[in-house]
């Protein structure tokens, strides 16, 4: 039976391309059974587990090759984990990101071959490995491939080569994260040996919501289901070291959000990976030990504030050397004194200042090796490719990359990535004003019963953002600087009718430095509840004010 939908709620996903019925009730009610893809509509999903099922009947020695940022992680927990449900004992391999870099490396493997393994899965990596698919193939060590990354004009040859987005595949959905193919596996797994019991899959779906958050994958189609279905678990989970990390964080697991997944628990596990070693991380999600989950998740809420700390001094020193090359369409920031672990948080906030692609590099000696982000249209996984002759290693998403090059070619680096930006004609221009999904005058119907609609369109995330409200007809009647720097607003917003509501904008004292009492304007932002010393009360969350 089809619920009636509120019309607030109708016009917001019809702004963003839903309109037909079939797909309103899909989006609203995400079904686990019915909404999922067939895994083995994937190419080489099916050769991948054949593969799999012959080293659980054979007893053999296999490892999981993950990767260091949080989808990686998560990724390698579920596949150990998934494969433990058919007796397999597997162990996991994540790079040094110091050490080592991005992805699958030759001295690895040669160490995995050595220790007699038999099987590597990789999960979140892998699809640029070629020469290490062919090594890895010559020495008789078997390799499986799951990925999610772009995929590149010469694909490595393994056993099975599975991700959604190599060209011709029929799966119906390309943008899982490395998690989300994970545990595809998992899932093809089970549909042949029925093995867990059907629906004890889903216990895994906590670690599948998380790394398809963190890496900022849109949450639409499969990954909606699964994050809708994820939050559930988590909100449950068994893992001791989940419910550790959301209480160093402030948060009570049984109310956690998508939110909470981006900038409560992802910043903290990814910490480790940024400046030491994921391991630790790997560690927290896979350990019965309350004692040690404990112990492990204060651990990264220190790390994260090093992180923090370190991350806001090369931003400074970033932005100072931005001004260098403020006529550049595309920013190439390089010095020896930034870490290449927190690199691409601060090409972001970056892209966020400038409005332009910005990459941001350490220089170790004789080479460079850095973190891009993009906008717009720029897409920035092809400017990295049609710069392949300065670079030694490269690879990731659109909007997000990585990369290595010679130290002696960067200035040759970011000629071409210029010459590039002009002839692709990208446009990364900002709109500075934002587009409310709703409307209204006055606070009288910026209501609970409002809130209630929006959370219809939960899990919010990429692709899917909390709705922004625009409020018009306020006076500003009070305005206050709060926050260790005073750069937050802090403001209690009155109607014609003399309604009030308090809100908040979140670095915006610098943006509004003119606002006083009095101030007539309209206000946009997210509908919120704030909770104060036992009471609960509507705020906005403002993104942008416009005078009247």
């Amino acid at each position: 039976m089809q619920e009636t939908v509120p019309t607030i709620i109708r016009n917001i996903l019809a702004g963003r391309g839903i309109t037909e019925e079939k797909a309103v009730q899909r989006f609203l009610h995400p079904d686990y059974d019915d909404h999922l893809h067939d895994p083995f509509a994937m190419a080489d999903m099916r050769p991948g587990v054949e593969r799999i099922m012959l080293a659980a009947e054979r007893g053999e020695k296999v490892v999981v090759y993950g990767d260091y940022d949080i989808d990686g992680i998560t990724a390698s927990a579920i596949m150990i984990e998934g494969l433990a449900y058919h007796g397999i004992t597997a162990t996991s391999y994540i790079p040094d990101r110091f050490e080592e870099g991005y992805g699958i490396n030759l001295d690895a493997l040669r160490e995995l071959k050595t220790d007699g393994v038999d099987l590597v899965v990789s999960v979140d990596c892998g699809i640029t490995s070629v020469k290490e698919a062919d090594w890895a193939r010559d020495n008789g060590l078997d390799l499986i491939i799951t990925d999610h990354h772009a995929v590149p004009a010469e694909q490595p040859r393994a056993i099975a080569v599975i991700n959604p987005k190599r060209p011709g595949d029929s799966y119906p959905f390309k943008d899982l994260c490395g998690a989300g193919v994970a545990f595809k596996v998992i899932q093809a797994l089970q549909q042949i040996t029925g093995v867990p019991e059907a629906g004890q899959e889903k216990w895994l779906l906590d670690l599948v919501a998380l790394g398809t958050v963190c890496d900022i994958v849109d949450l639409v189609d499969e990954n909606r289901v699964l994050v809708a279905y994820g939050l559930k678990v988590m909100r449950r989970t068994r893992r001791p070291g989940l419910r550790a990390l959301a209480n160093v964080g402030g948060v009570d697991i049984t109310g956690i959000t998508s939110q909470h997944l981006g900038f409560v628990l992802g910043p903290r596990m990814n910490a480790a990976g940024r400046l030491e070693h994921a391991a630790r991380s790997l560690e927290l999600v896979n350990t019965q030990d309350v004692a040690r989950a404990s112990q492990i998740a204060q651990e990264l809420d220190i790390l994260n504030a090093e992180r923090r700390a370190t991350q806001a001094s090369v931003f400074k020193e970033a932005d100072v050397m931005a001004e260098r090359y403020a006529a550049d369409p595309v920013l190439l920031l390089p010095d020896p004194g930034w870490s290449h672990g927190i690199v691409g948080i601060v090409a972001s906030k970056l892209v966020e200042k400038w409005h332009k692609p910005v990459l941001v590099a350490q220089i170790l000696q004789e080479s460079t090796k850095g973190s891009a982000r993009s906008l717009g249209s720029f897409n920035m996984i092809e400017a990295l490719r049609a710069n392949a002759d300065v670079l030694t290693k490269f690879g990731g998403h659109f909007f997000a990359a990585g990369y290595t090059l010679q130290t002696k070619d960067i200035q040759a680096f970011r000629d071409g990535l210029n010459g590039y930006y002009v002839t692709s004609g990208a446009n990364t221009a900002v709109v500075s004003e934002l587009t409310p999904d709703a409307d209204i005058d006055g606070i009288t119907d910026a209501d609970w019963e409002l809130l209630e609609h929006f959370g219809l369109l939960e899990p919010f995330g990429s692709s899917n953002p909390e709705p922004v409200l625009a409020i018009r007809g306020l006076t500003a009647t009070q305005v206050r600087k709060i926050g260790k720097d005073a750069t937050h607003l802090k403001l209690s917003l009155q109607d014609d009718s003399g309604e009030t509501m308090g809100a908040v904008g979140f670095g915006l004292c610098a943006k509004y430095p003119d606002l006083k009492p009095g101030q007539r304007l309209t206000a946009l932002g997210r509908l919120s509840k704030n909770e104060w010393q036992g009471r609960a009360s509507l705020q906005l969350v403002v993104s942008e004010l416009r005078y009247e």
